[in-house]
Formats: structure tokens, C-alpha cells, sequence
């Protein structure tokens, strides 16, 4: 009988006596996350592009009568860290409190992943091999002998579906089995590596980890690792340095070079004998497609048609226009508002509780009714579209079209995750800029997220208020990129440091699968309701506080000059302090003035361009704070804030001067 799972999520970073712990480890899209949901009950977001995990998630489950402490760690290549992603998962492994560590490759993939599995065991971790994905490499003709792996390897091999739950039983029986090995796997490195490990090895203390895989990542020039090794580090640091002057006087090539290299012939020779692909295959439309939407020929239409259909007509259009004037204008200003006013008119007597209830600005009629009706239809369809592109793979493929352009702007392709992510959530998008590898990087991509990248409720609502202003639409859309690209030149100019280097790994172009688009979209729903609606009703309160203290009109009263100097009419300053709570929360408020016909075409495109510029949400800033620090985020915050309303003034002086009309 298999163990049984059950299901239960903690947040408990440090290991509790007597449980027994496993940590999940291995690249980017290879389903960590689906299998760390599978084995504990608890869904985080599955991920079709590197980053999105960028978190350690921690569950339990129960095998038998054992309580079992589950990790997922951030995705990792390679025991030597590029990003702090993988420097956060190496490190979990360093301190040495795995039970057992699932190192899940991708089975299409295999030799490609081998030589993490090789670093792991070489270490003398508990490495079990997960080949997931096997359904998908069956389909393709991929066969994988597990028993030539698991003798070879020296460790466990389980061949598992974490979308269909494939294998599973049979995991759970290896973990619950899983006791350590004495004897080490070792890689051969050549003479002149193996001559540098035997010096370099009895200098290195002992650890969690074995000496020979601590001095391996010393040779490659990993330097964080000597921080770690305490008071011995600057002794060890000379045994290193001198190994590596040996090396270089006998004309060796460098470590961090030949090492990798050694891994992968390795990993290959393996695969000779365990892995068989099919000895002839036709290229396959996904594959073709896949190789256009990464040829700026053909990607850049393909791109637009994505951003035409999935962003303009399917969140702007159906989500903004059909959804949100059902709700708005049919459910809330015909039934629900009146009805709700109806009721405090005749049975509270307190004009103060009226207001906060109903009325204007109440809780109900304003704050219920912005998440609701404006929001949340809006946040809903850009969710299921933003689902369906991830699964799909085509982030990455969006990735490497957009690598040569983000590098004028002092990123690489990468940073094409946290941007789009934006569109969907900027707070959320702040916090995956870790996933650079470059402080540098992170500071230039959070100054962009805060500056020129709509959510995608202030996106729906501004693309909404715009479909019948195509003019107005067009100069927003123009001037707004070329914020982008302005401020991103200016900041890669005035950053120093050096140009970024792009790498990615780029999973099979496929057909969304409809449960993991359910399950994405599920999970980024119950996200909003959860974080995000309440800080609507909390807002609403606070303006609530501002009218009857009479704070919330003298500010109203203030900001009406600045918006007299970029042209828009007084009542628009109300939106815009509605944004010092959400951006979103200030483009519904313009989209009520909007539909009562007070704004002029010039005065759209003025107050969303202003607007889309404008002070990050709340949550976005103390998200800044939390990555950036203090200062960092007042300084962002500030500039932003100064730069919104200059950039409004001077699209509304230009298009004075010029005389257009939109």
C-alpha cells in the first residue's frame, strides 16, 4: 500500500525536530511547482517561464505515520549561482537540512538537466531524480531507461506527470524509503582539474556538503561561497589563487569553463546509454511557429496580433466594454446603488454613517463598486488571457524577440518577465525584478514598473475609456513608449555598471491546457479578492475620514491648480487623488468622468497619459521599500511623481501649440 498525502500549507522557514524535510530543486519550467502542489495539497502559481516561483513555498504532507516538511525552492541550473534566485536555492541545499532533495528535470530535456543531477550527487546529497513530464516525452516517441539511469547515477529515478498525477504514489513510496548513501558519485575533470581539487580539497572545512563539490565551485570562481566559509575563508582564498596560477602557467583552460564542460560530456555519455529519442521526426508546426515568433520578421506581427486580440479586444474590449457596462451601468446604477440609498435614507438617521455606507463616495457605492463592476472584470479577463499566453511558452520566445531592444535600455530579454508582468499586477511585477542578476538591472526595470507600466485594471480601464478615441488612444500608447525607452536609455546611462548577458531556457511552443489556465487564473482571482479588494474598501474609508474631516477637499481644492496647468478640468483632481491609493482606484474614477462626457479628446489623452505615469499604488510602494530599500523608493516615488505631471503639461502644451485636435 502506497503512503497516503495530505494535504497542508506552513510558512515555517526553519526545520522542526523530528520532521523529516525534502526540498524540491531543478530548472525553470520543468513543474516543480504542479508537483510541489501535487505532494503537499497547497497550489502556487505553475509556471510556463522562468521566475515565477520566486519564492521558497513551503507545505506538508504525510507519508504513512511521518510528517513530511516539503520546500520548493526558486528555479536553479547549476550549483554555481548567476541570479539571487539561484543563489537562495543553492544556499537551502548548503545548509544541509534535506532529507531528501527531488531534483525534477524535464524527461523531454534530460541530457540538458543531467549535469545538476551529477553536481547533487557529487555533493552527496539525497538526490531522488524526478523525470517529469513523461507523458509528453511518450508522446514524442522519447524513451528513458530508468533502471540504467538509477544504476549509473547511484540515486533514485522516478519517472512522474505532475499534471495528471502519473508516478506520484511511486515518489512518495522512494522519498518515504529514501535513506543516504555512503558512497559519493564523482565526475572525472582531467588531469590538471583533479591535480587543483586534491590541493584545493583539505584546505576546504567540512560542511553539509562534500569537500570535493565546495572546491569545484571555489575553482569556478564562486565567490559568495568563500563568505560563507567563515574564519577559514581567507586561507582557503589563498589556496584557491595559488591552484589557479598553476592552472594558468600550465596553460590549462579555465575552470569555470572546463568543469561545465566535463559535466555535460558526462551528462551526454549517460544519455547514450539510457535515453533513446526517435530516430526520425518531421518538424512539427509548434516547432515552426516557435522558431517565427523569435524572428523579429515575423515576431514582431505575431506579437502585435497577440496584443491586438488578447489585450485590445479581449480585456479592453469584452472585459472594459461589454463586462464592466453590464455590471457598472446596469447592476450597480440601476438596482444596487439606488437600493443601498434607498435603505440608509430611510433608516439611519446619521448623515456621517450614510456617507461611509452610500451615497457618493461610500463604502458600497464607491468602494464595492469599483472592485466589482470596474475592476474585477477588467483584472478577470486580463488574468485568463495573461494564463493562456504563460502556458503556451510564448513569454520566452517574447523574451528573445525583445533581448536586442532591452539592451539599449541597460536590460536584457529576461527582464521581459517582471514587465509583463506589470500589465497584470506592478506590485507583483516589483517583487520578480529579483529574478535579474544585476542590482543594476533591478533598479532600472523597478524604476520602469513604477513609472510606465499600467496595471492591468488602470490598462483595461485606459483602453476602455479609449476605444471610441482612437486618436487620443494612438498618443497615449506613443508617448507613453517613449517614456519608456527615454527614461530607460537615460537611467542605463547614468547607472554604472556592466551590460547585462541574456540566457533562457525556451520550453516547447504547445496548446494551452485548459485545467492549468483554470488553475492560474484561479489562483490569481482568489490573490485579488484576498489582497486586493480590501484595500478598495479601505480607501474608501480613508476619503470617507478626508470628506468629514474636510482634509479630502482642501486637497482636492490644491490639486485642482496643477490640474488647471495641464488642462484637465477641476473634478479630474478627485481621480487622481483616488491614485494615491491605486492607480486603478484613479482610472475608474476618470472613467465616471469620462462617461459624463466632461473630458475633450486633447483632455483623455492628457489626463491618461498623466495618470498612467503617476506615483505607484501603496502596495507597489511598500513592495519597493521591501526590495529596494527606504531611499531608493522615496527617490522613485518623487521623481515619478514630479515627472507625471510635467509630462502631462507638456503633452497639453504641445498639443496646444501644434493646434490638434483629437
Amino acid at each position: 500500500m502506497s503512503p497516503s498525502c495530505h494535504c497542508g500549507s506552513a510558512a515555517t522557514p526553519l526545520r522542526e525536530p523530528g520532521v523529516r524535510k525534502v526540498v524540491l530543486v531543478g530548472s525553470p519550467n520543468v513543474g516543480k511547482s504542479a508537483l510541489f502542489n501535487r505532494l503537499t495539497g497547497s497550489y502556487v502559481v505553475v509556471s510556463n517561464y522562468p521566475g515565477t516561483t520566486v519564492e521558497v513555498s513551503r507545505g506538508k504532507c504525510r507519508l504513512g505515520a511521518d510528517e513530511i516538511a516539503v520546500e520548493d525552492t526558486p528555479g536553479m541550473y547549476s550549483l554555481l549561482p548567476i541570479t539571487e534566485e539561484e543563489r537562495v536555492a543553492r544556499d537551502i541545499l548548503l545548509d544541509g537540512q534535506a532529507d531528501a532533495v527531488l531534483h525534477v528535470v524535464d524527461a523531454k530535456n534530460l541530457k540538458r538537466m543531467l549535469p545538476l543531477t551529477l553536481q547533487l550527487a557529487e555533493a552527496g546529497l539525497p538526490v531522488i531524480l524526478v523525470l517529469n513530464m513523461i507523458d509528453e516525452a511518450e508522446r514524442l516517441g522519447i524513451r528513458i531507461d530508468e533502471a540504467i539511469l538509477e544504476a549509473k547515477l547511484g540515486v533514485p529515478v522516478v519517472a512522474t506527470s505532475a499534471l495528471t498525477g502519473r508516478g506520484l504514489d511511486r515518489l512518495r513510496e522512494r522519498i518515504a524509503a529514501y535513506h543516504r548513501v555512503d558512497r559519493l558519485a564523482e565526475v572525472y575533470y582531467g588531469e590538471a582539474c583533479e591535480g587543483a581539487l586534491q590541493v584545493l580539497e583539505p584546505a576546504v572545512p567540512e560542511g553539509s556538503v562534500s569537500r570535493r563539490a565546495l572546491a569545484l565551485l571555489l575553482l569556478q570562481g564562486d565567490e559568495r561561497l568563500g563568505e560563507r566559509l567563515g574564519p577559514q575563508g581567507g586561507d582557503v582564498e589563498k589556496v584557491r589563487q595559488a591552484a589557479l596560477r598553476d592552472l594558468e602557467r600550465a596553460g590549462e583552460k579555465p575552470p569555470s569553463y572546463a568543469i561545465p564542460l566535463r559535466l555535460h560530456e558526462e551528462a551526454a555519455l549517460l544519455c547514450a546509454d539510457a535515453f533513446r529519442a526517435p530516430e526520425s521526426r518531421r518538424r512539427t508546426w509548434a516547432e515552426r511557429l516557435s522558431g517565427w515568433t523569435m524572428n523579429p520578421i515575423t515576431g514582431v506581427p505575431i506579437l502585435a496580433l497577440v496584443l491586438y486580440y488578447g489585450l485590445y479586444k479581449f480585456v479592453g474590449g469584452f472585459g472594459a466594454g461589454t463586462v464592466v457596462d453590464f455590471l457598472e451601468g446596469h447592476v450597480f446604477e440601476v438596482y444596487l446603488n439606488p437600493w443601498v440609498n434607498g435603505l440608509l435614507a430611510a433608516y439611519v438617521p446619521w448623515e456621517p454613517v450614510r456617507e461611509l455606507i452610500g451615497m457618493e463616495y461610500g463604502v458600497v457605492t464607491l468602494g464595492i463598486r469599483y472592485a466589482i463592476a470596474i475592476i474585477l472584470p477588467i483584472v478577470g479577463t486580463f488574468f485568463i488571457a495573461f494564463s493562456v499566453i504563460e502556458d503556451s511558452g510564448y513569454l520566452p520566445r517574447l523574451a528573445m524577440l525583445v533581448d536586442r531592444v532591452f539592451k539599449r535600455i541597460g536590460l536584457n530579454g529576461r527582464a521581459v518577465i517582471p514587465m509583463t508582468l506589470g500589465f497584470g499586477c506592478d506590485t507583483m511585477a516589483t517583487m520578480v525584478t529579483r529574478t535579474l542578476e544585476t542590482t543594476r538591472e533591478r533598479v532600472i526595470a523597478t524604476v520602469l514598473l513604477a513609472l510606465a507600466i499600467p496595471c492591468s485594471a488602470q490598462l483595461g480601464v485606459i483602453l476602455g475609456m479609449m476605444a471610441a478615441e482612437p486618436a487620443a488612444m494612438g498618443v497615449w500608447a506613443g508617448f507613453v513608449a517613449l517614456v519608456f525607452l527615454f527614461v530607460g536609455f537615460l537611467t542605463a546611462r547614468l547607472l554604472p555598471g556592466e551590460p547585462p548577458v541574456f540566457y533562457m531556457e525556451v520550453p516547447p511552443l504547445r496548446l494551452p491546457r485548459p485545467g492549468a489556465v483554470f488553475l492560474k487564473t484561479y489562483t490569481r482571482m482568489q490573490w485579488y479578492f484576498l489582497e486586493i479588494l480590501p484595500l478598495f474598501l479601505l480607501a474608501s474609508v480613508l476619503i470617507w475620514l478626508g470628506k468629514i474631516t474636510r482634509v479630502f477637499d482642501a486637497t482636492v481644492a490644491g490639486l485642482s491648480h496643477v490640474m488647471g496647468w495641464i488642462g484637465l478640468p477641476g473634478d479630474a483632481a478627485v481621480a487622481f487623488l483616488f491614485g494615491f491609493f491605486r492607480r486603478d482606484y484613479g482610472a475608474a474614477g476618470l472613467y465616471d468622468l469620462q462617461q459624463a462626457g466632461a473630458l475633450t479628446g486633447n483632455q483623455l489623452a492628457v489626463a491618461a497619459i498623466t495618470l498612467t505615469l503617476f506615483v505607484p499604488c501603496i502596495a507597489q510602494f511598500l513592495m519597493m521599500k521591501k526590495e529596494r530599500g527606504l531611499k531608493q523608493a522615496v527617490a522613485i516615488g518623487g521623481f515619478v511623481f514630479a515627472f507625471a505631471f510635467l509630462m502631462g503639461g507638456l503633452v497639453n502644451g504641445l498639443l496646444n501649440v501644434l493646434g490638434v485636435q483629437l
